[in-house]
């Protein structure tokens, strides 16, 4: 079976990659099409054979893509996928775009829904450049977003909360949910911090502003690693308790800080949630939204704490909780263990293969 892979912009590292390097692995002749390159940022993708859009050979595209959203759907549009049986997209935007004909099946890997468009564009809108942007082009790149959403012959959403979202704004159902892979890094021994421990982007929707006031209130160390438009009005929020680490960790000392907190704070609602999952194989529990992603990966009292609101005073709640309950590494590190690359890779395989069988 001949088969390509697509994905939004290959200009950085993070969870969608993962899914990517996984994918490499099923398919290892998959060319990967995308909107821009930056080989510079992306030195993960060299394994694959690259095809970038139009949108490459302008000047700053493949960093500066945030400014291109009325070209981006367009670019995806030119590539052509005669020569392949299946497409798989893997998106959060505008991925989905491309035109397949009809001996070619596309299946969509959905992230989400397009985030500024529809799940996060109360908070994207509300910021001070780009939001005055998308008040203006929002229904156009809405219009665009639904035409682009029926493209796909069929989805495999990350997580049942991406499912729904599918369903809400998409109004179409998905095939399957199958959860991103996680580097399983489990912990050898297990060592109780006096911190708690968040590791996020820092922009609005992540709601790191709510774990550092529930954390001045409670006068507890807070560690927040991550960098972001938002760290500067974090920093003028943040007690004497909140330490910010925003420079370049390498992964030993990433790991340093999971093994070394007390427990690893959430208060977004995210598509899955890969850091909780990483928090729970070094055994440690996990404090989070209940109605996000990341309720998917966590048990509630068992390897962590579920609070029903994005409120200071939800999260204040469930860190008292945590401190009364009975939460062991074990038992965390046996959950995080279902979200292992194997287990992405066999689930990915025999889900396509059945869609594939069954069109």
């Amino acid at each position: 079976m001949r088969v390509a892979l697509v994905y939004d912009r290959v200009n950085k590292y993070g969870g969608a990659e993962r899914v990517l390097m996984a994918l490499h692995e099923l398919y290892p002749d998959a060319p990967l099409y995308t909107a821009v390159y930056n080989a510079k940022k992306a030195g993960w993708a060299e394994v694959f054979s690259v095809r970038p859009s139009f949108l490459n050979n302008l000047p700053f595209a493949s960093s500066f893509h945030e400014v291109l959203p009325m070209l981006t759907p367009f670019a995806f549009e030119q590539f052509t996928f005669d020569q392949f049986d299946l497409v798989i997209s893997v998106t959060s935007a505008e991925a989905k775009n491309i035109i397949t004909k009809p001996q070619t099946y596309h299946i969509c890997y959905c992230l989400t829904p397009t985030r500024y468009l529809w799940s996060g564009y109360e908070q994207y809108v509300r910021m001070p450049v780009l939001g005055f942007f998308l008040k203006k082009w929002a229904p156009i790149l809405k219009h665009w977003d639904l035409i682009a959403s029926h493209r796909p012959d069929a989805y495999i959403a990350i997580s049942n909360r991406v499912k729904a979202r599918i369903e809400k704004y998409y109004h179409r159902k998905t095939m399957a949910v199958i959860y991103p892979p996680v580097e399983i890094s489990p912990a050898k021994q297990f060592v109780s911090g006096d911190y708690f421990l968040t590791v996020s982007r820092l922009v609005s929707y992540k709601r790191v502003d709510l774990l550092i006031r529930a954390c001045n209130q409670l006068q507890v160390p807070l560690v927040v690693v991550g960098s972001g438009r938002e760290l500067p009005m974090l920093q003028k929020i943040a007690g004497n308790t909140i330490t910010f680490v925003t420079h370049h960790l390498t992964e030993k000392e990433l790991v340093s800080y999971y093994d070394n907190c007390r427990a690893f704070l959430y208060a977004a609602d995210e598509d899955f949630g890969i850091a909780a999952v990483e928090a729970q194989a070094r055994g440690k529990a996990v404090i989070a939204y209940k109605h996000s992603g990341v309720s998917e990966s966590v048990i509630d009292l068992k390897t962590g704490i579920l609070f029903e609101e994005q409120s200071v005073e939800s999260i204040k709640q469930a860190i008292k909780k945590f401190d009364m309950a009975r939460i062991l590494s074990i038992d965390c590190k046996n959950q995080a263990a279902q979200f292992s690359k194997e287990h992405f890779k066999q689930k990915m395989s025999d889900t396509l293969m059945r869609i594939v069988s069954e069109r």
